[in-house]
């Protein structure tokens, strides 16, 4: 039987057990409604109540703080935007917005709809090391300017933003700040007392929790205009039933995740750093971005003069699950965004592979992916019209 082996974690994550089988008693068992008066409603409570408790402490916010459960990270990041666009931008007391040419297309796309409505966007641009500075967001800062939004780790790279500097200017200036977490979570420490964050999105799927469920954090006192109006859910500010069964599943992976952040750091890492340097060795390989500046489970790898979709051919039919960067653009055969935004050549910004990893990969499967990995090179290598060794 061919082998199968998930280096695409970035993407989503497989659930882990202990989530699935504490999961599993509410969908059939215990299914009431938590906003019922009756006993199949209530009984529920204490399960969310503890669930929200490892969500909370996941992150560090504090008990008056607000994390409200949403549908995934990419409704948080519209929420925020739009919900800042709605208190500040529309009222006419603000109209400036600063994130960075390398979000998530949640925060990308979202913010180029914005500027249609009128609203002036500063797109931040990366530097070589494939990140940002805290004094480019300070001198990107206007009278006008309502909200900052950098994402915590980015998606492709692996590499991590100065969030804690980003987010001690934005509190020193009065400004709104907003992160999206979902790279970071479960792979480096997030706190958003330390970090001065206003809002933080995160969702489940991306540290193995189930997929169709996330959260924002909104911190004690920042209003934040509803983006779904309807009964009283979550203080009003999300309306809809809430989905008892993810949200238990979401609470077991943030507890599970934030538990095994060492191991992140002594075993994730290691495999990372093998698979990685067995590449290196290769003539012509490249990997984006400082190790002691990425989370440790992430690579992104270019190798000159194979196109990222044909090696992505060569590992899949390997039984080898990797990609050519976020899924939610994986249908676009553009050259690698990251790679064009840090100045990497033409032919070279078509060449990268991404390949994150988890706390599920084996060293096995490093050793059958660097060998597959090395055949594919030379395969492709000679074939190629536009290498020559």
């Amino acid at each position: 039987m061919q082998k199968r082996i998930y280096l695409d974690n970035n993407a989503t994550t497989m659930v882990d057990p202990k989530v699935k089988e504490l999961m599993e008693p509410f969908f059939c068992e215990h299914y009431g409604n938590p906003n019922s008066l009756h006993k199949f409603g209530t009984e529920i409570h204490p399960a969310i109540s503890d669930a929200f408790n490892k969500l909370y402490e996941g992150i560090n916010a504090q008990n008056e703080d607000d994390v409200i459960i949403t549908s995934c990270a990419t409704e948080s990041n519209n929420w925020v935007l739009k919900g800042v666009y709605f208190d500040k931008i529309y009222t006419g007391e603000k109209n400036h917005i600063i994130t960075t040419e390398v979000e998530h297309p949640a925060v990308g796309a979202t913010c180029r709809f914005l500027e249609t409505l009128g609203v002036k966007v500063t797109y931040l641009p990366i530097n070589k090391e494939g990140t940002i500075s805290a004094q480019q967001v300070r001198e990107a800062i206007t009278p006008k300017t309502a909200l900052v939004s950098i994402m915590w780790a980015n998606n492709e790279t692996g590499l991590i933003f100065p969030i804690e500097e980003i987010g001690a200017i934005c509190k020193e200036a009065g400004i709104l700040f907003h992160t999206d977490a979902v790279q970071a979570i479960g792979k480096i420490p997030v706190d958003v007392v330390k970090a001065n964050v206003d809002f933080l999105s995160f969702s489940a799927h991306k540290f193995h929790g189930p997929k169709g469920i996330g959260a924002l954090y909104i911190r004690k006192g920042v209003e934040l205009t509803p983006l779904l109006h309807g009964g009283e859910h979550m203080r009003g500010r999300r309306s809809g039933t809430l989905n008892v069964p993810y949200i238990i599943g979401m609470g077991e992976a943030m507890k599970l995740a934030s538990q095994g952040l060492d191991y992140e750091y002594k075993v994730v890492a290691k495999l990372r750093d093998k698979l990685e340097d067995a590449l290196l060795k290769i003539d012509d390989v490249f990997v984006i971005g400082d190790r002691a500046h990425r989370v440790p489970n992430t690579t992104l790898i270019s190798v000159r003069g194979i196109e990222g979709e044909a090696m992505l051919w060569d590992l899949n039919k390997s039984g080898i699950a990797a990609s050519t960067g976020s899924a939610c653009a994986s249908e676009d055969l553009e050259a690698n965004p990251v790679m064009v935004a840090i100045g990497a050549d033409k032919e070279l910004a078509h060449t990268a592979i991404r390949l994150s990893l988890s706390r599920f990969n084996t060293e096995e499967e490093i050793d059958y992916t660097i060998d597959v990995f090395k055949k594919a090179i030379e395969r492709l290598r000679n074939i190629s019209s536009s290498y020559r060794a």
